[in-house]
């Protein structure tokens, strides 16, 4: 998941300011104050987007390439004349906007801290509603991080459809990751 969000600082009230200055790395936020402030940041900000790849994209063209790829289409989605365009970390290629890549941007700027809890959040939603559709590897509880129990299913059975098959952290080094099970038998 990659996401952008554009605010407006012309429409935004002194509550809404607040808001935004208690914005930080998600990563740093727990769940539930993930998923209130989901709703606030869309509700004050002048545009979000949202962009998601596969599994087998991922695979093909590789994480960071993907990612960057992802944060790009996100940012022309809320890009407009006049704006500079910030991301977290690493510059994004052939924009058309000006931009700036900003190292630990999530704790530096409200705008990537608030794309970062919409990216986290919605991967986080998904996950919980892939744990339906695929019973057994507890997508809702670990939300796609290598957990003990997420490497103990994937050894018991196998990946699923979601799984990326290039996947080098050191957690599933001892896993043989092979083609996906299929949920059709």
């Amino acid at each position: 998941m990659a996401a952008a969000v554009l605010f407006d600082l012309d429409a935004i009230g002194p509550a809404e300011v607040r808001v935004l200055g208690a914005l930080n790395d998600s990563k740093q936020q727990t769940p539930e104050a993930r998923a209130e402030l989901f709703p606030v940041i869309l509700r004050i900000a002048a545009k979000v987007a949202i962009v998601s790849r596969c599994a087998p994209g991922i695979d093909a063209r590789g994480l960071h390439v993907t990612n960057l790829a992802a944060l790009r289409d996100a940012l022309l989605k809320v890009a407009c004349d006049e704006c500079i365009c910030l991301s977290d970390g690493f510059p994004v290629a052939a924009l058309g906007h000006d931009q700036r890549a900003v190292v630990d941007g999530d704790a530096k700027s409200a705008a990537i801290a608030a794309a970062s809890v919409i990216a986290k959040e919605t991967r986080d939603r998904y996950m919980r509603r892939a744990d339906a559709t695929h019973p057994g590897w507890e997508f809702a509880q670990h939300v796609g991080y290598s957990t003990p129990e997420h490497r103990e299913a994937i050894e018991r059975l196998g990946v699923s459809p979601l799984h990326r098959l290039s996947f080098q952290s050191m957690a599933y080094q001892q896993l043989i990751l092979t083609e996906p099970v299929s949920l059709n038998g």
